[in-house]
């Protein structure tokens, strides 16, 4: 099994904070994810006055304010953004932005980036489409509140705007938040490696870590998911995020699976062989069986150990001559 490349998705959760952006970013790298992931726009650029919050946001924020409002709080300026990008190379995590808009895609073009993540909202966009992919990138699309002809139509956009096809990995997500567990649908993800023959994973806004985790086992190449330093923080997605503790505890099951899913080939194992004896059983004497003796059923039957003539042998045992007198319970060898 490849290694599942996780992101842990700072998001917005900074709540416009630069310093405590850096902190998500130490949060991350302590829990042993891969990159750490936040989201670049320019509020007027991305949503109208008059748009309204998402429910989940107004339950988490009120719906006092607009959505555009709710985001000026949540912006962050390009210069954060290079400075956070500088602070995970300090670290020792890679840096990603999910981005919004046209402006800030020209913007991130000029930071180092492992993929260019295409948000669930952005997958019928196609001028936004056409720019990405004309980078010619890995990219990461998010597939979320999409039928699997408009997930085609965003990869034949992004492929016939230059993006090499195997360059995209899809990613299986359900858009709400938290995600109810009987929506997750987490078969669809194979479902679209399949259709597309392209690699996949899966952005997780469930609650918990258990989907994410069968995730992995199921052969997630990628495993996005969202971490807050406190789900108590105020913010419209602290409440459907992990906490540090967390998140370590995801990556370290991710881990874990991707040791335990191996190479598909069934074989012995070396720690299995030396159990393999005190496990098996072997043919051995129900009763004292005298030299030249023609064996019957009721003269042997199996216990353990294994490391004498198998069970399987049972049929070849019967009607042969013992070869020297047995005691109970003596193991058959060849």
């Amino acid at each position: 099994m490849k290694k599942v490349f996780i992101i842990a998705e700072a998001g917005v959760n900074h709540n416009g904070s630069f310093e405590l952006a850096k902190k998500l970013v130490d949060a991350a790298k302590d829990a042993g994810a891969d990159a750490v992931k936040f989201q670049t726009f320019k509020s007027e650029n991305l949503v109208s006055r008059k748009a309204e919050k998402a429910d989940y946001q107004k339950k988490n924020t009120g719906s006092n304010e607009s959505q555009l409002e709710m985001l000026k709080k949540l912006e962050l300026d390009y210069d954060s953004f290079l400075k956070l990008a500088d602070y995970c190379k300090f670290k020792g995590i890679a840096f990603m932005s999910t981005v919004f808009d046209n402006e800030s895609i020209q913007f991130l073009s000029n930071i180092e980036m492992p993929y260019w993540k295409i948000p669930s909202g952005e997958i019928t966009n196609l001028p936004y489409l056409k720019k990405i992919g004309a980078f010619n990138k890995p990219v990461l699309l998010s597939t979320g509140m999409a039928d699997l002809g408009e997930v085609e139509d965003a990869i034949q956009v992004l492929t016939n705007s230059g993006l090499d096809y195997n360059k995209i990995t899809v990613l299986h997500c359900t858009t709400e938040y938290p995600a109810p567990i009987e929506e997750v649908n987490l078969l669809a993800m194979k479902s679209m490696g399949r259709a597309f023959n392209l690699r996949y994973g899966y952005s997780d806004h469930t609650e918990g870590i258990a989907i994410p985790i069968a995730a992995a086992a199921l052969g997630a190449e990628v495993i996005e998911k969202h971490f807050t330093l406190d789900k108590g923080m105020e913010g419209p997605d602290h409440k459907a995020s992990l906490e540090p503790v967390e998140l370590a505890e995801m990556v370290n099951s991710i881990r874990i699976i991707e040791k335990a899913m191996g190479d598909g080939v069934k074989r012995v194992t070396k720690t299995e062989l030396k159990n393999r004896s005190a496990a098996r059983k072997s043919i051995v004497a129900a009763r004292p069986i005298k030299k030249g003796a023609v064996i019957t059923e009721d003269d042997i039957t199996i216990k353990r150990p294994g490391d004498g003539i198998s069970p399987m042998c049972w049929e070849l045992v019967i009607n042969s001559i013992a070869a020297h007198d047995f005691e109970e319970d003596e193991v058959f060898r060849w």
